[in-house]
């Protein structure tokens, strides 16, 4: 495990990993709550974020963006874009709405032209799957090539299953047996 990756480990688990009763996306219950947002708008995180991120898709041939679906995967697809700048690597980034704007040009992705162009879909926190398949049929319409999902924490609740079965590579970074949920 590389230092990058153990001080995320750590900031995750010291400052995003809340304990009680609370409800999943996937209308489950759970006893803990991950929530990325705490760390990945974080300063010192964020760039730990974008680094680890970049290591694990760095095998992922001709990617040229990475985003997904607004909020959740905006700060981490920023963080990539930065620090893959910061070596040398060249990662646009985009940002998929949830509904195409009802103004303006009408997009419901934003960002570079995505046209017959490799994208890495990017999620905080897995857990259904969803988000990742959301983001996916909206780059498909503006003609994107998607090369897999890549997510910082996978709370191992199916999400890896479904979009591995919908025929894309999964790609997590950190497990809940790093954060100690298991």
């Amino acid at each position: 495990m590389t230092d990058t990756r153990q001080k995320l480990i750590d900031f995750i688990s010291a400052e995003a990993v809340f304990h009680g009763d609370f409800v999943l996306t996937s209308g489950k219950r759970a006893t803990y709550y991950v929530d990325l947002r705490r760390v990945s708008l974080d300063h010192r995180v964020a760039p730990l974020i974008g680094q680890v991120i970049l290591d694990l898709i760095k095998d992922v041939p001709d990617v040229v963006a990475v985003g997904g679906m607004t909020m959740g995967a905006d700060p981490i697809a920023a963080a990539v874009m930065h620090q893959g700048a910061a070596r040398g690597a060249n990662y646009d980034a985009f940002v998929v709405r949830k509904e195409p704007k009802d103004h303006g040009r009408g997009r419901q992705v934003e960002g570079p032209d995505l046209a017959g162009k490799r994208v890495i879909v990017l999620e905080d926190t897995s857990t259904t799957g969803g988000s990742p398949l959301a983001a996916i049929e909206a780059l498909l319409k503006v003609g994107a090539i998607i090369a897999g999902v890549a997510v910082v924490v996978d709370r191992n609740t199916g999400a890896r299953e479904i979009i591995e079965a919908a025929g894309y590579p999964y790609y997590a970074a950190i497990s809940l047996e790093d954060l100690g949920l298991n």
